[in-house]
């Protein structure tokens, strides 16, 4: 085939990237200080072997696993975010909200070792990768998380995720918010990094765009509405979730 031939579909890699499926995912903005004037966040690094954006600093989070479905959560879960959590929803079988919730406070736990839970006797299944909860006497809340961004990784990606972004204060947390001794080995480099310093770290596009959002929920006190990249079409479209 000649250098100015076409790629066959199975070489386009465009193609590849629309076709690569997405999977839902929850990541924790956790802060410390918020109420001070330099608030911090804790980042950690993705390894330089990693499949899904290696070397870069990212908030702790991942996919959501369907054991997050069978937790029951400490509260209900407010009117106004789980409308917002619901709205269009883009894999077929998408996660209820409840699920988002818990799926980001596990992989708060599972990369930083920091349990972000209510003190409250374990109710219903039990499964595993929650067994460190129910052990501690703490259940899952939504109360002490804000959902202020959503995103979905573009076409073209190794890995494809709908990804929700929940900002949490790290005084919410009863322990010591410099032990990550708990945490697993998928980030390393843990640390609490000011706002605007985060930001000169080598970031994916998203993160520097959430650390903006942050700073402004952090500023105003509330969240009027949540940012939506979705790139799940042919097109590239940025609105915002009322």
């Amino acid at each position: 085939m000649s250098k100015s031939a076409p790629p066959s579909p199975r070489q386009d890699p465009d193609d590849l990237g629309h076709r690569m499926p997405i999977r839902d995912a929850a990541t924790i903005v956790l802060i410390r200080d918020g109420e001070g004037d330099a608030p911090r966040v804790l980042m950690g690094q993705r390894g330089a072997g990693a499949a899904f954006m290696p070397n870069k600093f990212v908030f702790p989070g991942g996919a959501i696993d369907p054991d997050d479905s069978r937790v029951k959560l400490a509260a209900p879960l407010g009117d106004i975010d789980r409308r917002r959590l619901l709205h269009q929803p883009v894999t077929e079988a998408a996660p209820p909200p409840e699920a988002m919730i818990c799926a980001a406070i596990r992989e708060l736990w599972e990369e930083a070792g920091l349990m972000l839970a209510t003190p409250g006797a374990w109710e219903g299944p039990l499964p595993e990768d929650w067994r460190a909860f129910a052990e501690a006497g703490r259940r899952p809340g939504p109360a002490a998380l804000r959902y202020i961004f959503r995103a979905i990784t573009p076409p073209g990606r190794t890995r494809r995720f709908d990804a929700r972004f929940f900002l949490a204060m790290a005084d919410s947390i009863e322990a010591d918010l410099d032990d990550f001794s708990h945490a697993c080995e998928e980030l390393s480099h843990l640390h609490w990094i000011e706002l605007a310093e985060a930001r000169r770290l080598d970031l994916p596009f998203v993160t520097e765009v959430v650390l903006a959002e942050a700073a402004a929920v952090l500023k105003s006190g509330q969240v009027e509405s949540v940012p939506f990249f979705d790139n799940s079409g042919p097109e590239a479209t940025f609105r915002r979730i009322d």
